[in-house]
């Protein structure tokens, strides 16, 4: 039985975290939704293939048009998993993937160019927080105030 995804409606909520797991890869969840509210004209400010994204997809070495028109077929999460595991051209150990992925999770800005864009959105959405290091929880952030939340 093929599953049929809801594709979901990034004008009403964001994607999923960056930091949501998925084959313990971070990013690609996030990717996936995007993805699926691109298909459906419903992604909002959110770009599928970003520059994050990319940081996945050079790691595992797909196309992310291909990804795309996998996605238009409504297959669910563990069908595009097991997509990208036989497809991407990088094949990487559980290793590999854990310590690329907690890397990502805790990455700060770098460059010039990286640590003013991170700093103009830290003190866009919440000067006064002294905790936000790392290129996720700054986003997360973003996602929380850019639907409502206070930070």
């Amino acid at each position: 039985m093929k599953t049929q995804v809801a594709f979901p409606d990034l004008t009403q909520r964001p994607p999923r975290s960056f930091r949501v797991r998925l084959g313990n890869y971070v990013i690609l969840a996030r990717m996936l939704d995007k993805g699926r509210a691109t298909l459906a004209k419903k992604n909002s400010e959110y770009n599928y293939n970003s520059g994050t994204d990319q940081h996945l997809v050079r790691f595992l070495g797909f196309d992310p048009k291909a990804l795309l028109k996998e996605l238009a077929t409504g297959k669910g999460d563990g069908e595009i998993l097991a997509w990208i595991q036989k497809t991407a051209k990088n094949k990487r150990t559980d290793a590999e993937i854990f310590a690329w992925s907690a890397y990502h999770d805790h990455r700060p800005p770098s460059g010039v160019e990286g640590r003013e864009y991170f700093h103009s959105l830290h003190v866009k959405i919440a000067p006064k927080r002294e905790d936000i290091s790392s290129w996720f929880e700054v986003l997360d952030l973003d996602d929380y105030v850019s639907y409502g939340g206070k930070a």
